[in-house]
């Protein structure tokens, strides 16, 4: 699909779009945590890799040329407005808001639940804001997006020990935060 759309077929970039857009949207929100600034770079992403794709060589997979270019991006307008990104416990308070267990608690506990779920999440945000951005992007690459080491040293554009490394000091740095609440 790539050399389609350097040969000069438009619509092949569609398709990538769709298949990339869903998963770069992911990972820009959780490193901005702003729907609308994510929705911005996304786009600027997916604009910025049309238009250098011809410079693609495939050294890489696609996958982790564009994810650079989103992440890369990200950062830099990060930098530029002195944002602060956090991590969205959205989707862990939708599973457990789902589950049984929680349903056959009462609504006293619930409420109780919801507050300290609440009240960690803010903590966790605060832990994060206190991490660089290098970390916290190691962080989110991988403990939320999953990604592996190879292909967030690809993102990055640093070596696998490095990211390895980056990624120790980050959970150390957030536990060190955090002891308080993991006692």
């Amino acid at each position: 699909m790539v050399q389609r759309v350097q040969s000069g077929d438009v619509a092949a970039f569609d398709q990538l779009i769709l298949k990339y857009r869903e998963r770069l949207y992911s990972i820009i929100y959780n490193l901005c945590s702003n729907r609308e600034d994510a929705a911005d770079l996304t786009q600027e992403t997916f604009i910025k890799a049309f238009s250098s794709i011809k410079r693609f060589k495939g050294k890489a997979s696609f996958y982790t040329w564009l994810y650079r270019i989103a992440v890369n991006s990200t950062l830099t307008y990060l930098k530029r407005n002195r944002m602060r990104h956090f991590f969205s416990f959205e989707n862990i308070n939708e599973e457990v808001s789902s589950s049984e267990i929680v349903e056959a608690l009462s609504v006293k506990i619930k409420s109780e639940k919801a507050a300290l779920m609440n009240e960690l999440q803010e903590k966790l945000n605060e832990a994060l804001q206190k991490l660089s951005d290098k970390h916290r992007t190691v962080v989110v690459l991988y403990e939320i997006e999953g990604l592996s080491h190879q292909d967030i040293s690809n993102v990055m554009g640093c070596s696998v020990g490095t990211i390895r490394s980056r990624l120790h000091y980050a959970k150390q740095q957030l536990q060190a935060y955090l002891k308080d609440y993991l006692d």
